[in-house]
């Protein structure tokens, strides 16, 4: 926790993942204050959140409350249609749960609250149009039109770990969330014994040791991040060929890479795209970081 005091006008953002919690104060487009806590499975993931909203309430001062979660949010903005990742909030009204009301916490899908944040505060400034992709545990995405989020016709709108990217219908997300990455990675290690990732025990790598070890020169983690920005690379290629988006935002877990990543991105959508329309989109990374989603709930929040 900060020890910056509270704003009166501030509102809260909250961001639960599959592993962690966490949790800023927004007034305006400042952000005040900063928590964070681990996820267990081993006790109610409810219970938890809970806990960690009313530390968060009493530690930043009271205020409204978003909510961003890894899941499909029904339009009344309290309901959790369906969570890949946290199945415990599958089919919750979560904001019943929490023991709250709608006026005091409200619920965003996690890829939409951090596109909102990126799109006012962050990489998206200045920009009519834009389009979101964080690529973490999960894939995900958020489409922004004439300053709104575009939810489409039933809500589900931006779901971009569902582009197929590979012949026999395999998704950007079976390739390009961290586990599949770790995945791929580790299937292929015991192939280049130069690779400083061949004596990371077995269940340890994570991103951070592949990026790390491509940012010092390691080849084969190199070619591991080359190829997975090439296949989110055609992903984008898709956005960019159906709706010649003014920005493309890159945002999530991965982005540590930097220009490792967004390099082979930008790269491959140029191959893929229609020229034209590339040539007047921006693809750009993230700037907010790990608490994008976070900053953005609590952005909306405020509306």
């Amino acid at each position: 926790m900060s020890n910056v005091t509270p704003s009166a006008n501030a509102c809260i953002g909250v961001e639960i993942s599959s592993s962690s919690m966490r949790a800023v104060s927004v007034a305006g487009s400042v952000v005040t204050n900063t928590a964070a806590a681990a996820l267990s499975y081993k006790t109610s993931v409810v219970e938890q959140l809970s806990a960690f909203i009313d530390k968060c309430r009493t530690d930043f001062g009271a205020g409204k409350i978003g909510v961003a979660v890894p899941a499909l949010v029904g339009s009344g903005r309290r309901v959790v249609e369906y969570s890949t990742h946290i199945a415990e909030l599958s089919g919750l009204d979560l904001v019943a749960a929490l023991g709250d009301d709608a006026s005091a916490i409200t619920v965003y899908n996690d890829a939409n609250a951090a596109g909102w944040a990126e799109y006012h505060i962050g990489a998206g400034l200045g920009a009519r149009d834009m389009f979101y992709a964080t690529l973490g545990t999960g894939v995900g995405g958020s489409f922004i039109l004439n300053g709104e989020i575009w939810m489409g016709h039933g809500g589900y709108a931006g779901e971009f770990g569902y582009v197929p990217v590979r012949e026999g219908g395999e998704r950007l997300e079976d390739i390009a969330s961290t586990a599949n990455i770790i995945r791929r990675t580790r299937s292929r290690v015991n192939q280049d014994s130069t690779s400083s990732l061949a004596e990371v025990p077995e269940g340890s790598l994570t991103i951070s040791m592949i990026v790390e070890a491509a940012k010092a020169g390691d080849d084969f983690s190199r070619l591991m991040l080359d190829r997975t920005g090439n296949y989110i690379g055609i992903a984008v290629a898709s956005v960019i060929n159906l709706l010649n988006i003014e920005r493309v935002i890159i945002g999530g877990e991965i982005m540590e890479a930097g220009e490792l990543i967004l390099d082979p991105i930008i790269e491959t959508a140029r191959k893929r795209s229609f020229l034209p329309s590339f040539e007047t989109t921006q693809i750009l990374q993230g700037e907010l970081g790990e608490d994008a989603a976070a900053i953005g709930a609590a952005m909306l929040a405020g509306l």
